[in-house]
């Protein structure tokens, strides 16, 4: 059964929505989407969790985060009048093999997996408008918004109760079938649809993201220390990086996958077919001091319409030194981070100052022979 052509949502009775509601799985798939799910808007649990973070300020420097609060409460004054939210599963895995060849090569960085294509907003946003188009051209005008990581939405605990998953002990959205790698998207809609089932958490006594966090940013359970987190680190903080974090970042110069690379469900996670993320200019495994020369036209053309770009070329500098200071001594590593002491930008200077003293440190004190070798 198939919901009333050219129906009007006035007209529709409650089997005509639930028709509906599987056509709009169905076009969902069709645009690229692995998963779609219809969820209430019902979120004060989750809301009452997000307060108590906020309170023990776990959130940072996130101070959009403590703003407007009340809209991710009640996602429906985001909308007047919406009901539900649609909400879908992107997979954006790019590649097979996992990463430990990058991760244990000190000459290498390491970008998160999610970052090394095309900024997945404007991805997925573009196929939310074109399937929120898809449902008018069926049903007539409704009101609607779309959302992808953009606005005070609750977007995992949306997508938990649309069915598409449980959050997982390190705080993101797992899959049985899916693992962890994929972007969330919502529209929230006016339209009354049968809302999907929550599906049951499967974390079970596992504590292995936990164990891996370099950092210990999973303080708990459910429970992320966002300040201790890599990924807030080198993305979100703006200014110096806590020198204590500085040696346990390792080459991870944006984002950290650490969590999601040990979580036994993402042996599950399958290829993404999307070619926007698929990697650009060799992030999946790039040379630390190819990147470090980077001037600032030169960050701006190579990573135009990639998420990274939005850090800003001093924080790019000031990641990849770290990652430099964390590598073994190399006569290269120190005329490189000597040509950045006097950088214009204080960041730039206070990091690039610690991490050629850690260099020229080491070169008298060499790391522990299972170290992994520096550039050179």
């Amino acid at each position: 059964m198939s919901a009333p052509a050219n129906a009007s949502p006035d007209s529709m009775v409650a089997a005509d929505f639930s028709a509906l509601a599987q056509q709009v799985k169905d076009w969902g798939r069709a645009l690229g989407f692995q998963q779609v799910g219809v969820s209430t808007l019902a979120v004060d649990t989750d809301a009452d969790q997000l307060d108590a973070w906020l309170a023990a300020g776990f959130h940072g420097e996130m101070d959009y985060m403590a703003r407007n609060t009340d809209l991710r409460r009640h996602p429906e004054r985001l909308v007047p009048g919406a009901i539900r939210a649609i909400c879908v599963r992107m997979d954006y895995r790019p590649m097979a093999e996992y990463p430990d060849h990058v991760l244990n090569q000190a000459e290498l960085g390491y970008v998160a997996r999610y970052a090394l294509g095309r900024d997945y907003h404007k991805v997925l946003r573009k196929r939310l408008e074109q399937l929120a188009r898809r449902i008018a051209d069926a049903v007539g005008p409704h009101g609607y918004r779309v959302f992808t990581d953009s606005a005070p939405v609750l977007e995992k605990a949306l997508a938990r109760q649309a069915g598409l998953g449980w959050i997982g002990k390190h705080t993101n959205l797992l899959d049985r079938q899916a693992g962890s790698w994929f972007f969330l998207g919502e529209i929230l809609t006016d339209l009354p649809l049968p809302a999907d089932q929550p599906l049951a958490a499967h974390c079970g006594s596992c504590r292995a993201c936990i164990d891996i966090c370099p950092t210990q940013a999973i303080v708990a359970p459910y429970r992320l220390d966002a300040r201790l987190c890599i990924s807030y680190l080198t993305i979100e903080h703006k200014g110096a990086i806590p020198e204590a974090l500085r040696p346990l970042m390792g080459n991870r110069i944006y984002g950290c996958d650490d969590c999601q690379l040990v979580c036994p469900w993402n042996r599950y996670a399958r290829l993404s077919a999307e070619a926007d993320f698929a990697p650009r200019h060799a992030l999946d495994a790039p040379r630390l001091l190819d990147l470090f020369a980077w001037d600032e036209r030169a960050f701006e053309t190579h990573l135009a319409g990639s998420p990274i770009r939005r850090i800003g070329h001093a924080r790019w500098l000031r990641n990849v030194a770290v990652a430099l200071g964390n590598a073994s001594f190399s006569p290269v590593i120190t005329s490189a981070l000597e040509s950045r002491v006097d950088h214009p930008d204080a960041l730039v200077r206070e990091h690039a100052g610690w991490a050629l003293a850690r260099q020229r440190a080491r070169a008298t004190t060499p790391l522990p022979p299972n170290q992994t070798e520096g550039c050179g």
